[in-house]
């Protein structure tokens, strides 16, 4: 089940940084879980695995601990909040609880994909938010057509602090077999975006973080 934190305010060694999270997690069903993240913290990328423990309570609601980049213990409450024809929950809602910390998260399930460059073969409407250092904040949405061998063509139109470009974006992307892959999109006019990825909704949603320096964001492909 992979999980996205939102671009938020943290606080790490005493000081409130700006971080950003792509997670991939795997749970038991016994109360504990493991993963791997790729993570922006100010700007630095940084990818470490980690454990934890979780628990759910009959009302949909739950809570999680998570070991950090410096082995420090994450706590987040959970929100149950999608449920698929056969009653399986396949997404949740997260917000961590930590003194502060600014920082809430969405977790959706992976379910059945093919974890290939043809199984995410589609089109899929993006949306990407966060912050560049040194330029402000961006938010960028767009069109794009993965093509089943792994290229990437469409458009997108991008808000930097403000200033609106919409440019026509080639591309190419990689999908591993664990459901985890890469992207670079390269639109005209602008700096190309390397992506992490994450296969989730049965190939339906991909979630992502871009990994270049000096950026905090995330975002969804969706089909």
């Amino acid at each position: 089940m992979p999980r996205a934190a939102t671009p938020a305010l943290k606080a790490l060694t005493g000081s409130f940084r700006l971080a950003s999270s792509l997670d991939q997690i795997i749970v038991d069903g016994a109360g504990h879980l493991s993963g791997t993240s790729t993570k922006s913290i100010d700007g630095s990328i940084v990818e470490f695995t980690f454990t934890g423990t979780y628990a759910i309570a009959t009302n949909c609601t739950g809570t999680a601990t998570f070991t950090n980049q410096s082995s420090q213990t994450e706590h987040d409450k959970i929100f149950l909040n999608t449920v698929n024809t056969t009653g399986i929950y396949t997404g949740a809602f997260l917000i961590q609880t930590d003194s502060q910390h600014v920082q809430s998260s969405i977790a959706v399930a992976q379910g059945t994909a093919t974890c290939t460059n043809l199984g995410v073969k589609n089109s899929y409407s993006l949306e990407l938010t966060g912050t560049v250092i040194g330029t402000g904040e961006v938010a960028g949405a767009g069109r794009l057509a993965l093509n089943g061998s792994g290229s990437i063509t469409g458009t997108e139109t991008v808000s930097l602090y403000g200033s609106i470009h919409t440019a026509s974006v080639t591309g190419t992307y990689k999908i591993n077999s664990n459901c985890t892959g890469t992207a670079i999109l390269n639109p005209a006019g602008l700096s190309p975006m390397h992506l992490t990825l994450a296969v989730v909704n049965g190939g339906k949603q991909m979630m992502a973080i871009e990994t270049d320096a000096n950026t905090i964001v995330t975002g969804t492909f969706q089909e």
